[in-house]
């Protein structure tokens, strides 16, 4: 299809918008895999994906946090095409070349049926899912309202769906209230401890933070607990060592137990905005490995070092 960008009324100036386009080709440019770029039409408007990978792979669709756009994948890809139909979604209403044009979102409905429509447009019946932070939540969201369209569902660092973010995190994030490319990049340094973020990519959402009108967000709300105990899909819950949004220890333990299905894992040396671009190879190979193991296989109860990572298994009543 022919490439597209954001109209310029999301920007705040024409230059603004010529600016994002430059450094979003840029960022997606640092892929060593070149994706197909997809502009799906729907309901809300067009969906840009970014697809790769061999095609009769296992689909793999990935959901980035919020502002984070698909070209934040840009580390994990090379290993996840390997053995995967990758597809890499710009989130609708978010930061992106996804086009929100059409109907408006009003609740986490409106974003489960946009994705309900994506997979329609891509042909998948059933798919893996990963979403990470703001895409984790929509991710579990959609498992929990079309589980037979989920083969197993992986959450990285996920906002809002078993625990609330750290008051010191909220407060250290009040000033992106007024969004400002330097206000974003403090505030990465302080969740950070100061990590190398991939410059390219740091470049395009900074500047997604200053001049991107964001048309919608939803209003994040956690699962009531009785879904997410019916939920049978097998779930990957993987939560950063250093994160400043969340208590990792009991967003793992509260997972556990409210998933009769779910096992966690700990990516070491990283935080809540660091992934998944920092020790990319723990992350995709605690995806992989989950990904592809026998129905029914799960990790010994306890825990496991090793590969940058500390995992455990959740048993069902926990």
């Amino acid at each position: 299809m022919t490439d597209t960008a954001p109209p310029r009324a999301v920007f705040r100036t024409a230059d603004a918008a010529t600016g994002f386009t430059a450094a979003y080709d840029a960022a997606l440019a640092q892929w060593p895999v070149a994706p197909e770029a997809l502009d799906l039409p729907g309901d809300f408007g067009t969906t840009r994906v970014h697809r790769c990978g061999p095609q009769d792979g296992p689909p793999l669709v990935l959901l980035p946090g919020g502002g984070a756009t698909s070209a934040v994948w840009s580390a994990n890809v090379r290993a996840l095409a390997r053995t995967h139909r990758v597809h890499a979604l710009d989130l609708m209403g978010d930061v992106g070349r996804s086009i929100h044009d059409g109907r408006a979102i009003r609740g986490a409905g409106d974003l489960m049926h946009w994705l309900d429509q994506v997979l329609d447009r891509l042909g998948l019946d059933r798919t893996h899912l990963c979403g990470h932070s703001y895409g984790a939540w929509i991710a579990l969201g959609f498992a929990l309202h079309a589980p037979a369209r989920v083969d197993r569902l992986v959450l990285l660092e996920p906002t809002a769906c078993f625990t609330g973010l750290r008051p010191g995190y909220l407060l250290h994030a009040l000033p992106l209230l007024r969004p400002t490319a330097e206000r974003l990049r403090g505030f990465y340094r302080w969740e950070t401890r100061g990590a190398a973020l991939e410059p390219a990519w740091l470049e395009l959402a900074a500047r997604g933070a200053a001049d991107f009108r964001r048309t919608k967000v939803v209003m994040m709300r956690r699962p009531r607990a009785a879904a997410l105990r019916a939920l049978t899909v097998p779930t990957l819950v993987l939560t950063a060592e250093h994160s400043r949004a969340h208590d990792v220890g009991r967003l793992a333990e509260r997972a556990r137990r409210l998933l009769p299905h779910a096992e966690t894992a700990v990516l070491a040396d990283t935080s809540h905005h660091s992934v998944p671009l920092r020790h990319p190879d723990a992350f995709d190979g605690l995806l992989l490995d989950f990904l592809g193991r026998p129905a029914g296989a799960a990790r010994t109860q306890g825990s496991v070092e090793g590969a940058g990572s500390r995992s455990r298994s959740g048993t069902s009543g926990q």
